[in-house]
C-alpha cells in the first residue's frame, strides 16, 4: 500500500509567486479589505494544504499592495483612455496593481514584469484583457522612463 504524504504546496517559481499574490489579493478585494491578510493566509494554508509564511515574501508583497492600492490606482487611472477604473474587471485591476507595484518596488526588468502580467491576465482575467494589460503597462513604463531622466533634487530640471 502506497503511503500518502502531505507535502505543503509552495510557490516554486516567480510566476507561481505572482499568481499566489493575485489569489490572496482577490480574496481581500472580495471581502472589501474588511478581513486581515493573515486570516486569509491561514485559511489558504489550512484549506489548500499550503505553507505560506505570514512574514514571507508573498505576504509582504501582498500587504504592501493592499496598503498602497489607492496610490497604485492613481497611477493606473491616467493611463485608462476612455475607461474608468471601476469598469475594469477585478482580476484585471489586480494584475495591473501587482505589475505596477513590481515596476516601482523591485529591480525586475520591465519586460519581464509586463510579460508576467500578460500571462497572469490570460490566466485570471477576461478573454482579451491581456492585450489591455499589455497596452497599459507599456504606456506606464514609457512614462516612468521619461521621468527617470530628471534628477528631482535639481528642481530646475523640471522647468
Amino acid at each position: 500500500m502506497e503511503e500518502v504524504t502531505n507535502n505543503p504546496v509552495i510557490a516554486t517559481s516567480r510566476r507561481d509567486f505572482r499568481s499566489l499574490a493575485i489569489q490572496l489579493l482577490y480574496v481581500m478585494e472580495s471581502f472589501d479589505y474588511t478581513i486581515s491578510l493573515e486570516s486569509v493566509i491561514h485559511n489558504f494554508n489550512r484549506g489548500y494544504e499550503m505553507d505560506i509564511p505570514i512574514d514571507g515574501e508573498v505576504a509582504v508583497m501582498a500587504q504592501s499592495i493592499i496598503d498602497t492600492r489607492e496610490a497604485l490606482d492613481e497611477m493606473i487611472t491616467p493611463l485608462l483612455a476612455n475607461w474608468r477604473l471601476d469598469r475594469l474587471g477585478t482580476c484585471t485591476r489586480l494584475v495591473l496593481r501587482v505589475a505596477l507595484w513590481e515596476l516601482v518596488n523591485t529591480d525586475t526588468h520591465a519586460t519581464i514584469v509586463i510579460n508576467e502580467a500578460i500571462e497572469l491576465a490570460k490566466a485570471f482575467s477576461e478573454k482579451d484583457a491581456y492585450k489591455f494589460v499589455n497596452g497599459i503597462l507599456d504606456e506606464a513604463v514609457k512614462k516612468m522612463e521619461k521621468h527617470k531622466k530628471y534628477d528631482y533634487k535639481d528642481l530646475s530640471a523640471l522647468k
